[in-house]
């Protein structure tokens, strides 16, 4: 079997040990050893889009907090129109230069795509900073109950919740990726006037394995 080599690692900020994963055509990015994402299986995050275009057809302008492996930017953009545009909020320096760099092709270049505005740093920073978003889109955890960063845990209560919903233009959809459901996180989006549903999708066509995607409808 081909080995694992590690291609590169950096600390991200918050101190957590990222790492840049290659073993043939396989690529992983890890946090402190911990796989995050990989180009084996990103069947939901293709439909972290197709779900917020199914709910809201009509979005031009598109939140997306998390770059990942660049998969559910490329999706987004396969759905926006020519004249859309997609604000990408990511964190990580480290992933998005492995994204020009490494990455670049997995997903088809979608960061040299002029619709793409660019923003390193806190996705909470562009939900509060008063501009209006048809969708927003969260895949930045593995669920509003488990962080990958400790900070971001006030996307998911009341008042972020809240944010969220005030940053949405009518109708506009919040959809949130997750590893496992979360009941609670649905009655708190409720409470905030949001329509929300669960939705199981498969992490690759053909595999049992089924993530979830919660989304809050603003009508």
């Amino acid at each position: 079997m081909i080995p694992w080599v590690i291609v590169e690692a950096e600390t991200a900020p918050g101190g957590t040990r990222l790492e840049l994963a290659r073993r043939g055509s396989e690529w992983e990015v890890r946090a402190d050893r911990a796989t995050l994402m990989s180009n084996r299986a990103h069947g939901s995050e293709d439909a972290l889009p197709q779900l917020a275009l199914r709910e809201v057809p009509r979005a031009s302008r598109v939140l997306l907090g998390g770059l990942g492996l660049g998969y559910s930017l490329r999706a987004t953009l396969d759905l926006l129109p020519a004249g859309g545009e997609v604000v990408l909020a990511e964190l990580s320096p480290s992933v998005v230069k492995w994204n020009r760099t490494h990455l670049a092709d997995l997903a088809g270049r979608p960061l040299d795509d002029p619709r793409v505005r660019l923003f390193e740093g806190d996705v909470r920073d562009c939900i509060r900073d008063g501009a209006a978003y048809d969708a927003i889109l969260l895949d930045v955890d593995n669920g509003p109950s488990s962080f990958v960063h400790d900070s971001n845990a006030g996307l998911y209560t009341r008042a972020g919740i809240r944010a969220a919903f005030e940053a949405l233009r009518a109708p506009g959809v919040l959809v949130v990726w997750s590893l496992t459901r979360d009941e609670p996180y649905l009655e708190r989006l409720r409470d905030a006037g949001f329509a929300a549903s669960e939705h199981r999708v498969r992490d690759r066509p053909g595999s049992r394995k089924k993530h979830v995607l919660v989304a809050g409808v603003k009508r």
